[in-house]
């Protein structure tokens, strides 16, 4: 665990140094495939005095490096333009050391330390990289939601402290609390950075307004994190989640099914992957919190399917920005007689969002509608809707920008670059393979 850290901290003086950007890429995907072969002896190779990792935090950690070398891949503008790419990678560096220092924690208050340290290169990379003035306003509702919530969490922590005497991770086995108050402040800060529905609204805001990186972070890890949070409280709160988890369904489904429907009616692309995002996570809330072994496996599988292909999705949107300088529906439109190689690339993407097959998305979506309909088959009504819309808005997506009569300032555009193909392909291949390997997410539990 300490090497890899070591590693990265490492690497973060050649962050400084000229014309580096592809040497510190290619260590990055050097140090993805060393963690990758060093899966075998995954228990006790990697514990040391606070930090450490099981099969759950390998599968997040793995994807975080992913995502981060993904990330330089796809901001070749930073350096095109010489936006201050030192600055940027270092952004990276440090966020990618949270983000590893968090899954891999084995006490829960360095845990809160790097869950909330991850926020501050997040909003960098929104503040310094996005495109619109309006980041800003982006930028201070991701800051106020998140911190808001997560105040009551240090106090959480800090009570569980005055009862246990501990806060490792692996010394609260078998304990249980019947306390509303714990219950409330030990969930309600990864509820919204899930984002659950009501509490959802910074979510859409940061990824209209963040670069490209910056949403395929957010998307692709950042709301990992409430999903991973939740997973290792309600290890001591499952008596009380028995009897108010319900509620927590109720909204997650309901607001699911809205979200959906207000995918359909989006022009903006980004904004439309956003909201797509959060009909996603209202159905990981819904199968984490029926507290069942579907649940907890599925929850895992779709947030690493959700990582990637969202991921994806936004580098699709950002490839089309890029050419076109516009996200507008209304003007990305034929894009199939522009760049008609990458209009493959948004039909599987596309397909890997409604969860066909053989995408690891399917894999985790029956898991979690197993899971809640075995809990109560009467939310089968509310899956079927957000199934059904979800199958819609994809398809609206891609018929949208795909068909149609195409803008004339469009005939100056190119294809896509070789580089855009090796990284939506990287982002694809992971997806639909992992499928063939899927007995890896029953042991994590």
């Amino acid at each position: 665990m300490l090497s890899y850290l070591i590693y990265l901290t490492f690497l973060i003086p050649l962050c400084f140094s000229k014309n580096m950007w592809w040497l510190v890429q290619n260590f990055l995907f050097i140090i993805s495939v060393i963690f990758m072969l060093n899966m075998d002896n995954i228990i006790w190779s990697s514990l040391s005095y606070m930090f450490g990792y099981d099969y759950l935090s390998y599968g997040l950690v793995m994807l975080s490096f992913w995502i981060c070398v993904l990330m330089l891949l796809a901001s070749y503008s930073v350096i095109r333009y010489n936006y201050y790419e030192h600055l940027f990678l270092m952004m990276i560096m440090f966020l990618l050391i949270m983000l590893i220092c968090t899954f891999c924690s084995l006490n829960l208050m360095s845990f809160y330390f790097f869950f909330e340290g991850s926020l501050i290169p997040t909003l960098f990379l929104i503040f310094g990289w996005g495109y619109q003035p309006e980041r800003l306003q982006a930028g201070i509702y991701l800051l106020f939601y998140t911190l808001l919530a997560s105040l009551p969490l240090l106090l959480g922590i800090m009570y569980l402290n005055g009862e246990l005497y501990t806060l490792s991770f692996s010394l609260f086995y078998m304990k249980t609390f019947m306390n509303l108050y714990l219950y409330l402040s030990m969930i309600l800060a990864f509820l919204v950075k899930m984002p659950m529905y009501l509490v959802h609204m910074w979510l859409p805001k940061a990824h209209v307004e963040a670069p490209v990186s910056g949403s395929m972070i957010l998307a692709g890890v950042l709301l990992k994190l409430g999903g991973y949070g939740l997973l290792r409280v309600f290890q001591y709160l499952t008596e009380i989640g028995v009897l108010m988890n319900s509620i927590w369904v109720a909204i997650s489904l309901v607001g699911g099914t809205f979200v959906s429907m207000m995918c359909l009616r989006q022009v903006d692309m980004k904004s439309l992957i956003a909201y797509s995002s959060v009909a996603h996570m209202g159905l990981v809330i819904g199968g984490l919190m029926t507290l069942n072994n579907w649940g907890f496996y599925m929850t895992f599988v779709l947030m690493i399917g959700h990582g990637l292909c969202s991921s994806g999705l936004f580098c699709l949107a950002n490839i089309s920005y890029e050419r076109l300088g516009s996200r507008s529906l209304l003007i990305n439109k034929g894009l199939m007689n522009l760049m008609p190689s990458m209009a493959l690339w948004w039909f599987l993407f596309s397909a890997c969002n409604m969860a066909a097959p053989p995408s690891i998305n399917l894999l985790g979506e029956i898991g979690l509608i197993n899971s809640m309909v075995g809990w109560m088959w009467l939310v089968m009504m509310f899956l079927i809707l957000i199934s059904f819309i979800s199958a819609a808005y994809t398809l609206y997506m891609y018929s949208y920008s795909q068909h149609g009569n195409y803008f004339s300032g469009m005939f100056s555009s190119a294809g896509g670059y070789n580089r855009e193909y090796l990284l939506l392909f990287l982002h694809w291949i992971p997806l639909n393979f992992l499928l063939l390997k899927s007995e890896y997410i029953t042991i994590w539990f």
